[in-house]
């Protein structure tokens, strides 16, 4: 068996080599991709094999995949150019004869408002009609997007645009844990996950840093189009802070609110709470 793992310099594709290792997979059998091999030194000094791979370069993606029995395709990181990406990854899968592709979405995919769901729906769209045997993890937010922001929150509170709206977080260690049990396990193929842990609201997020910092935090919910003004003014480019402004108003509408327990089913047990990350992290 050959499982290749595309994104392996990434934090989630390192997250999945990991866990595939440690769920007993011989290094042998895993193949780690990336735009640069030398970041991968770590896991070649564990005996993984390590290929160069590039998205935007076909004939390296039909190298890498070379022999390959199934394909962890972590999805790119270049929102806006990710459906011709994604397309070049698709089509040398199918080239290659992968028999079966795990795909990281984005949660409920299909309806999600977010404008970061587009190219996910596509990219699934791409999979389903190349004929590929798949199985589509629909991961929520990290909580990593919000873990590194405690000094700040600590400093200024919470702000964002998210209203009520409630976000089922959960680490990336988990969403890999998931992905290496899919990958390793049976009875997945064809089969639509949709990933997250217990949801919070932005105000909750505020009370439980509060809670466990003995500080007072607070959440200030501001417009849309305010929260894009106070992110640029924070020194984030516009179309980023766009895109994150989006999140949270697609958080709003419910898009980022997982009601399944698909992910606690994958891993065997309860995924990591919102009160233990940020326990951690403190």
């Amino acid at each position: 068996m050959s499982i290749v793992v595309t994104g392996a310099t990434g934090h989630l594709g390192q997250l999945i080599v990991t866990s595939l290792l440690k769920r007993g997979v011989p290094a042998t059998e895993i193949v780690a991709l990336g735009r640069n091999p030398d970041r991968l030194a770590e896991l070649s000094g564990r005996g993984v094999t390590v290929r160069q791979a590039d998205y935007d370069d076909p004939g390296s993606l039909r190298a890498a995949f070379a022999g390959a029995e199934k394909l962890m395709f972590v999805s790119g990181s270049e929102v806006g150019r990710r459906v011709t990406q994604h397309r070049n990854v698709v089509t040398a899968a199918r080239q290659g004869g992968v028999g079966l592709v795990v795909y990281t979405s984005i949660a409920k995919a299909d309806t999600s408002s977010l404008v970061l769901a587009t190219e996910h729906r596509l990219t699934e769209q791409e999979i389903i009609a190349s004929g590929l045997p798949y199985t589509f993890l629909r991961n929520s937010w990290y909580l990593e997007n919000y873990l590194p922001q405690l000094p700040a929150y600590l400093e200024h509170g919470v702000v964002g645009a998210a209203g009520d709206g409630r976000i089922s977080a959960a680490t990336r260690a988990d969403f890999a844990d998931a992905a290496a049990e899919v990958l390793t396990g049976d009875g997945h193929t064809n089969q639509v996950y949709e990933l997250g842990g217990d949801a919070f609201t932005l105000a909750e997020l505020a009370a439980e840093v509060a809670k466990q910092s003995g500080h007072e935090v607070t959440y200030t919910d501001l417009p849309v189009a305010t929260y894009v003004e106070v992110l640029v003014g924070a020194g984030l480019p516009e179309e980023y802070a766009k895109v994150l402004a989006d999140g949270d108003r697609g958080a709003a509408a419910g898009d980022l609110h997982v009601e399944s327990d698909d992910l606690a089913k994958l891993i065997g047990r309860p995924p990591v709470t919102l009160a233990e990350a940020i326990r951690a992290a403190l």
